[in-house]
């Protein structure tokens, strides 16, 4: 799964956003890039990953 997120402006949104993801239950390899806003992980549905992306107040661009 890989996703574009706006609004990362520093290491702690990249924190809420890998931990937000990280709880979901089956998520593996969270990264995220604070400078391109990409956000990859595995093991986890796109649509799952949106909503607790946008539970912690940032906005997700689909390419």
């Amino acid at each position: 799964m890989k996703l574009i997120v706006e609004g990362l402006i520093c290491q702690n949104c990249v924190r809420h956003v890998r931990e937000a993801l990280e709880t979901i239950p089956g998520a593996s390899e969270v990264q995220v890039n604070l400078e391109t806003g990409e956000v990859t992980a595995n093991g986890i549905e796109e649509r799952d990953a949106i909503a607790a992306i946008l539970d912690q107040g940032y906005r997700v661009v689909n390419e």
